[in-house]
């Protein structure tokens, strides 16, 4: 077997899509509060940027509420102004150290827009694990070309790529499929 081709690094290549896929996939809003929604929010703290986990702490303490405990008093106000410019629709109203956000209720259009985002995030998974099979395969034909590897070799390699291949996409299909599902869920 060629020293140079690994199935393992494809596979954890194409599981790297599919991390990828869940980590934008949680960040999309689906009605119900989630501490993943702020991650992409970033306040201007000390002299410099900074996420907002590394400022307060985020709980979730009802379904449709979020609670952001700001651990020093002087930066509540750059947390809220981080959170209105982070344009994730959400309002805070402050009390203290502590920081609260309503989610509001999602109307059908915008649950089917959040619907077409996910799909689109989908196809991008779909097409980086057949970037990742495609690369895999080149190899295979090249250590094959160079007398690395035989034939059959080459071939019974090449299936293992296709399988996990298969096999991945059905994962981000299934993972799809579970989050248009609470999208959609009213």
């Amino acid at each position: 077997m060629s020293a140079s081709f690994d199935i393992a690094e494809v596979k954890r290549r194409m599981e790297g899509a599919l991390g990828s896929l869940k980590h934008e996939l949680g960040g999309l809003r689906t009605g119900r509060a989630s501490a993943s929604m702020l991650e992409p929010v970033h306040v201007e703290a000390y002299g410099a940027s900074m996420q907002l986990s590394q400022v307060a702490t985020v709980s979730v303490p009802e379904p449709r509420l979020i609670s952001v405990q700001v651990w020093d008093r002087g930066m509540v106000g750059a947390v809220e102004k981080g959170i209105r410019e982070s344009n994730l629709g959400l309002n805070p109203q402050t009390e203290g150290q502590v920081i609260r956000l309503r989610i509001p209720e999602m109307t059908q259009d915008r649950r089917k827009e959040l619907v077409k985002v996910a799909h689109k995030y989908a196809e991008a998974a779909r097409v980086a694990v057949r970037h990742v099979r495609r690369d895999g395969l080149d190899l295979l034909k090249k250590s094959e070309k160079d007398g690395t590897i035989s034939e059959d070799e080459e071939k019974r390699l090449a299936d293992q790529v296709q399988k996990a291949t298969d096999s991945m996409i059905s994962e981000v299909d299934k993972t799809l499929a579970a989050k248009e599902k609470e999208i959609l869920q009213v």
